[in-house]
């Protein structure tokens, strides 16, 4: 699974924006330059974003664009889902009864990648912009009883 551009770019834009503003506006020429990403592109997420109430737009000399909310108020999942980009990892529609089969079956690992899905929704939803400025998210890898373990041909030699 992979997220597209436009939820990845937003949250590297949000992420500048609560890094850099100290509560005053900021440029949408200096997110794009500073985070490598087309200005224009920028225009569209932000106007997106502005809908969604994640930002607010200053008007004039020294204008730019705030947090609507502080950073650590805003989710990662309130951006990727301001920017329209689901959160999911089936192909079928998310709640509905019909699968994605030609028959509108579900198929067999339905339920495992709506769960994934589930998942990382939940994951986005529990990390801030502040979390990720301060770079508090961790890394959780696996837990003990998760870890792989060595394989008898490894253990032996």
């Amino acid at each position: 699974m992979k997220l597209s551009t436009k939820g990845r770019y937003a949250v590297m834009a949000m992420v500048d924006l609560a890094a850099t503003s100290e509560g005053q506006p900021i440029a949408l020429a200096d997110i794009a330059e500073r985070q490598e990403i087309s200005l224009s592109y920028l225009e569209q997420l932000f106007a997106k974003l502005r809908r969604g109430g994640l930002v607010r737009s200053v008007r004039g000399p020294g204008g730019g664009y705030l947090l609507a909310r502080t950073a650590e108020e805003t989710r990662v999942s309130d951006v990727i889902l301001a920017v329209d980009e689901p959160i999911r990892a089936t192909r079928c529609t998310p709640g509905s009864p019909a699968g994605c089969k030609s028959n509108k079956a579900r198929c067999l690992t339905h339920d495992l990648w709506e769960e994934l899905g589930n998942q990382i929704h939940l994951y986005l939803g529990s990390v801030s912009l502040q979390d990720v400025v301060a770079r508090q998210v961790r890394s959780t890898g696996f837990p003990p009883a998760m870890a792989p373990k060595p394989t008898m041909g490894a253990a032996a030699e």
